[in-house]
């Protein structure tokens, strides 16, 4: 595969297509429908599995999202986008009906894996189609719009399916979950569906060969990295006479990434993806080093806040520049591999951290992280210096 280069245009370009388009929105549809069919159960289904059942059920949810991006571009190029979004959400919303008919923890995890590979194919066909509905010269100010639209629903709808959960039960919070994803199915239909065309797909082994596309993978997977930390270790890390921090460096974190993913979409734009992945990485790795003062609120806070700049700007600049780099038949493939790159980083990132702190520490841990992570320096300053042209 040879990759495209992407060139930016004109700050001064006039003529700028609209974004808003009838299709982009109509797709938001099915956007905010997988969201909050996914996020709804995400934390209530471990409490019903109990505590017992809460790792098997989790982590069959999560293998089969990766195991089903993995299989999912093949599917949406035989199928295309329409076909394998409309079966991704009735694998997302149709087990979900179902799922309190047994609580049988075999029952359970096959749920999960059925829903699970729902969700990736909603990713990889809807990213694809997403893709090809967003005007190349807008691309990252677009994708920017997407994360808003697919975040925002997401943060409402995982804290209140507990609420829901512990005042109502577990059955009403399946049921909307599943009505969420199915109903969303009847926007597919007015869809476009993928372009027919001679050009050959781009396969995920011919992409992980792909210079041009693995090193932004292998940078924005080691941001997810230090995601998967901060949500998951930042609230044992802080001593417990300042837990009100948590909750607000963990809002501040992902407020902070949403206003940076729209200001890298706009630059970028403007001056092209490719220079913002290296500074993205350098923000993250200096936001956790500022993280590992655990015992300094401000610090604690200040920290998060540098490293959701740093994510922000890496979501958004590294899936514009891998979008930029392949033609359009690469997009459902462009599209599974950075959310590998999300999905792989967090668990990564999550474990490694948690066999790390034990000796060392949670301050240490953080510490020890941050600079782990300039490691990723070598693929980025790499990608800076080296054409897309040439891989």
């Amino acid at each position: 595969m040879a990759p495209t280069t992407v060139t930016a245009p004109a700050c001064g370009s006039a003529a700028r297509p609209p974004l808003l388009t009838r299709p982009l929105m109509l797709r938001f549809v099915s956007m905010i429908g997988a969201s909050v069919s996914f996020f709804l159960l995400l934390s209530v289904v471990p409490a019903y599995a109990t505590a017992s059942g809460a790792g098997p059920a989790t982590g069959a949810l999560m293998l089969s999202t990766v195991l089903g991006e993995l299989a999912a571009p093949r599917f949406v190029t035989r199928y295309g986008y329409r076909v394998a979004l409309i079966a991704g959400l009735a694998l997302l919303g149709a087990p979900a009906l179902v799922l309190t008919v047994s609580h049988s923890l075999a029952w359970i995890v096959l749920v999960c894996l059925v829903r699970g590979l729902g969700f990736a194919l909603t990713l990889v066909a809807g990213g694809a189609l997403t893709a090809s509905l967003i005007p190349a010269e807008r691309r990252g100010e677009g994708l920017a719009l997407v994360g808003v639209v697919s975040g925002v629903p997401s943060l409402i709808a995982l804290p209140l399916g507990v609420w829901l959960a512990a005042h109502v039960g577990c059955t009403p919070v399946a049921v909307a979950a599943g009505v969420a994803a199915l109903a969303a199915v009847a926007s597919v239909p007015g869809l476009p569906d993928r372009e027919a065309t001679s050009e050959k797909p781009v396969g995920m082994v011919a992409a992980l060969r792909t210079g041009a596309l693995a090193r932004p993978a292998i940078v924005f997977a080691t941001t997810a990295l230090a995601t998967g930390i901060i949500v998951t270790f930042l609230p044992l890390a802080v001593p417990a006479a300042a837990s009100g921090v948590v909750a607000v460096a963990l809002f501040t974190q992902p407020a902070a990434s949403t206003a940076a993913r729209w200001a890298a979409g706009r630059y970028g734009d403007r001056h092209g993806p490719a220079r913002l992945v290296l500074p993205s990485l350098l923000l993250s790795a200096g936001g956790m080093l500022i993280t590992a003062f655990t015992g300094s609120p401000v610090a604690v806070v200040a920290g998060v806040a540098v490293f959701g700049v740093g994510f922000g700007i890496a979501q958004n600049a590294t899936l514009t520049l891998m979008y930029a780099r392949v033609p359009a038949s690469g997009y459902g493939t462009v599209s599974a591999l950075w959310n590998l790159a999300y999905d792989g980083g967090m668990g990564v990132g999550a474990v490694g951290f948690g066999t790390l702190a034990g000796p060392a520490g949670y301050a240490a841990a953080f510490a020890i992280t941050g600079a782990l992570m300039l490691v990723a320096l070598v693929p980025a300053v790499r990608d800076l210096r080296t054409p897309a042209s040439k891989g």
